[in-house]
């Protein structure tokens, strides 16, 4: 599927992989930042060719019924979805290390969230001659990493959802969805677990995506994932293991 002159939306695009994903895309399509942040918001946008900053709290119901409102009176012809939004804590499971509070809102930014902006674009996107939705998990969707337990789950929720939601779509419309899945990546978030010295750059992340898109790879491994995954498949055991030597 080729990725130009489009219409795209990407949430949590004001910084990582989402702004380098945008930084791509605008070159030749007409992109749609989103996230909570109104000053990162039209910091980014003001960087970028051809983009617009909508500010958004993905887990706000009010916010996000404001922007598939707008979305549907001023961008009709949206027809890439890139949902990138997340959140993640660095911990382990203990007595006292508050996992409810840390999972849900995990949870809720980068699973329901997600399920919900889809479910209200859906209907715009099959609107288009061709459309896309790409959803960004993680490496940790095969196997958690115990340092960010809960946003492990988070992830492995999302790739469930990718998988029946890709299944679905392929039967009554046009849209073709992706996943996304790299390992860390040196991102703000990811600091607290390495991912400053030990991470991949978001360009070639986002990088990977553009490709995987022109490509029709609907999963997409980046890095190390594709061995991670083989890996994983025929060791479980001893593919947790490797990743939760990495502490």
């Amino acid at each position: 599927m080729k990725i130009s002159n489009r219409t795209i939306l990407i949430t949590g695009g004001g910084s990582g992989i989402g702004y380098e994903t945008a930084k791509l895309l605008s070159q030749d399509n007409k992109v749609i930042i989103v996230g909570r942040s109104v000053e990162k918001l039209k910091e980014a946008a003001a960087s970028l060719n051809n983009t617009t900053a909508i500010q958004c709290d993905i887990t706000n119901e009010d916010d996000i019924n404001n922007l598939a409102a707008e979305i549907g009176a001023k961008y009709s012809d949206l027809s890439v979805l890139v949902n990138n939004a997340g959140i993640a804590f660095a911990y382990q499971h203990s007595e006292n290390a508050g996992a409810f509070d840390k999972a849900k809102q995990e949870m809720e930014t980068n699973y329901f969230s997600l399920i919900r902006l889809t479910e209200k674009l859906l209907p715009i996107l099959k609107s288009q001659a061709e459309a896309a939705i790409a959803n960004v998990s993680s490496i940790v969707a095969f196997t958690p990493w115990s340092v960010i337990p809960t946003y492990s789950d988070s992830k492995a929720a999302v790739h469930s959802y990718t998988l029946a939601l890709r299944h679905t779509l392929a039967q009554d419309s046009n849209i073709k969805v992706f996943e996304l899945m790299p390992p860390t990546v040196n991102t703000e978030f990811s600091k607290e677990v390495g991912g400053d010295k030990n991470g991949m750059p978001p360009a070639d992340v986002a990088k990977a995506l553009i490709e995987g898109f022109n490509n029709d790879q609907y999963e997409i491994h980046v890095g190390m994932t594709a061995q991670f995954r083989d890996f994983f498949f025929s060791d479980p055991q001893q593919a947790f293991n490797m990743l939760n030597s990495q502490q």
